[in-house]
């Protein structure tokens, strides 16, 4: 094992440890909420399936790469490996159904109050329940796929028509097919991306005309401090910023990775890097924007109050 790869490992292994730390105690603080109260709000519920999908990648991402980056590559059966890129598959389309969702509920919350926006609010929680779990049911039929052609390496066993990815392969196909592939599984996350841009680029003119406004009141009546839907707002936008820069960049590794004959080691740390930046730092975000989640996740920070995302 040379430099470069053990200092990929252990960049890896900390995205890992602080990545499933972080999100863990976020979940177990909503689970604590729902628990002991009639219900979440609307968005809890939202970011409780964001949180969850962020474990499924940390984990199986995360914890195979860093053991093939330490030097192990062909540590799984074939069980171990449709498992691995079956719930990989399924955590990275449920984050991005999440972070569009969430988008989309900032963009109507913050929405003028008219008929229109009114009725749609209150259609909205009922309508983005449903899209949450049908989102999980759609990547989970995805993800099915993986159970088909992915599967360990043999020690005696050729790799003429195996495409390799590190620590599992997958059964050689023609280009059409491996096109027809990559459309499949992206189809469905280009259109949450197009709404997630489309929701952030609503809120960015909302506030941008909100502040407008604020500029031609005069100032007696104008308050210094943002409000918490403005800082709401910011932070969903915030997270949406981060989570399209990583996305971005993972994708096109991944493309590459699909179409290429063998995909390169640097290529899969690349990827495996860049998408795990997301959920490690989406709950240290969420906290510090929670004083709910911040004091209980971070019991040194209870003197510190900032202020809940947004009330629904």
């Amino acid at each position: 094992m040379d430099a470069s790869e053990l200092s990929v490992g252990v960049i890896i292994l900390f995205q890992t440890m602080i990545g499933v730390l972080a999100n863990s105690s976020l979940l177990y603080h909503y689970m604590f909420l729902y628990l002991t109260r009639d219900r979440l709000r609307s968005i809890d519920w939202i970011l409780v399936h964001l949180i969850a999908a962020n474990i499924l990648t940390v984990l199986f991402k995360g914890i195979p790469q860093t053991i093939a980056a330490f030097g192990l590559k062909d540590f799984l059966n074939d069980i171990g490996c449709k498992l691995i890129f079956s719930f990989r598959r399924i955590g990275r389309g449920v984050c991005i159904g999440s972070t569009s969702f969430l988008s989309v509920y900032q963009a109507i919350m913050i929405s003028p109050s008219d008929s229109r926006h009114s009725e749609l609010k209150l259609k909205m929680h009922k309508c983005i329940g449903y899209s949450v779990y049908l989102n999980w049911v759609i990547h989970f039929i995805i993800s099915s796929v993986n159970l088909v052609h992915m599967r360990a390496k043999y020690s005696n066993e050729s790799t003429t028509n195996l495409k390799s990815f590190i620590y599992c392969y997958a059964v050689r196909h023609d280009p059409t097919s491996d096109i027809l592939y990559a459309a499949l599984v992206s189809s469905p996350d280009i259109l949450l991306l197009g709404l997630m841009l489309y929701a952030s680029g609503f809120m960015v003119l909302t506030l941008y005309r909100h502040k407008q406004r604020m500029q031609q009141m005069p100032r007696m009546n104008v308050s210094s401090k943002s409000t918490p839907a403005s800082r709401a707002t910011k932070t969903i936008l915030l997270l949406v910023s981060i989570f399209v820069s990583c996305y971005t960049i993972s994708t096109i590794c991944q493309l590459l990775a699909t179409l290429m004959h063998n995909p390169s080691w640097s290529l899969a740390n690349v990827a495996a890097m860049s998408s795990l930046v997301f959920p490690t730092v989406c709950p240290f975000l969420l906290m510090s924007h929670d004083s709910r989640a911040s004091s209980f996740c971070l019991p040194l920070k209870r003197n510190i109050s900032p202020k809940p995302l947004a009330k629904s």
